[in-house]
């Protein structure tokens, strides 16, 4: 007991424990490497994509929904506990309520509006994203194997004869992707393993080399299991599929090399699948074409494990 009768002793460790989670919460707020140029991004690295702003976008917009949820929710939680906290001095049951129509309506309509709007707005950039009604300027084929990647560059490059359209390496993918490669396209290619490094950052894992303002479609081929082809800054990411072709395409603005990796657990050595993306002028990426011509590494390396029976069937029904 206090000196002045009251029994305060079990509220002050309370009070101290909570100022100690508010000052540890402050700290885990403020005590992170970012600046205040980077908060506006919550988290994503900074765009290098003409598309990648729509994704940010999308990205800001469901923070700011959950924020507005959460503090709607935590302002519930708290007015609850402080308005309806036992009463000292009464000790008769409050009224009991067994339901209570417009909560019981409101609880339910708020969840599907606030579920029908993020879905009205994520389907709207979706099908934005995956457009390809646009006939890109650069096709690249990238396929996926444990434990690194491969990348066909779908390209009339000189010193190269061939048909991509009629490659037996690309039998893999589908008709409708075949119908935008460049005619006479005998290609070149570049394969990569786990130890390889680029040459200008040291990072681990085969370099892709892109044309900056050039509209670029990746076109997603497995040869074993199924992988996922992230460009981390590009903030897109897809699918590698085994027997079933994914493809998108954005429009590089930025230069430099960036980091991908695999985003897809594909087995014991799925961490070793990294990649750079070094964005180039136009015409050194034409000179790097040539130079790997003059390597020998033109035509194309196989793309895959070949259309699934559905798959066929699906592109059957869309020629």
């Amino acid at each position: 007991m206090s000196p002045n009768g009251s029994d305060r002793s079990p509220r002050r460790p309370m009070r101290r424990k909570l100022l100690q989670a508010l000052t540890a919460g402050l700290v885990l707020a403020t005590a992170t490497g970012c600046t205040w140029q980077d908060f506006p991004r919550l988290g994503m690295p900074t765009p290098t994509t003409e598309e990648a702003p729509r994704i940010l976008s999308l990205w800001q917009g469901s923070w700011a929904a959950a924020l507005a949820v959460g503090v709607l929710v935590w302002g519930l939680i708290l007015w609850s506990a402080i308005f309806h906290r036992r009463s000292r001095t009464k000790i008769e049951v409050p009224p009991q309520t067994r339901y209570n129509v417009p909560i019981e309506a409101l609880y339910t309509v708020v969840p599907i509006i606030i579920v029908s709007v993020l879905f009205y707005f994520t389907a709207r950039d979706e099908t934005k994203l995956l457009d390809l009604s646009k006939k890109p300027d650069v096709t690249v084929n990238v396929v996926g194997f444990q434990w690194s990647w491969c990348f066909n560059y779908i390209e009339n490059v000189e010193g190269s004869k061939g048909d991509a359209k009629t490659s037996k390496e690309l039998d893999a993918i589908p008709d409708r992707y075949k119908k935008a490669f460049p005619a006479n396209a005998g290609g070149v290619y570049a394969c990569g393993t786990p130890g390889e490094r680029n040459p200008q950052t040291g990072n681990p894992g085969p370099t892709l080399v892109l044309p900056e303002g050039k509209t670029v479609r990746f076109v997603l081929t497995s040869r074993d299991v199924i992988h996922s082809f992230w460009v981390v800054p590009f903030l897109m990411k897809q699918d590698v599929i085994p027997g079933h072709t994914n493809a998108f395409q954005v429009t590089p603005n930025s230069p430099g090399t960036f980091m991908g990796k695999c985003a897809e657990l594909c087995g014991v050595d799925h961490s070793r699948m990294l990649f750079n993306v070094k964005v180039v002028s136009p015409e050194r990426y034409e000179q790097y074409l040539k130079d790997l011509a003059k390597k020998g590494q033109t035509g194309y390396v196989p793309a895959g494990i070949e259309q699934t029976a559905h798959e066929k069937n699906r592109e059957t029904n869309n020629l």
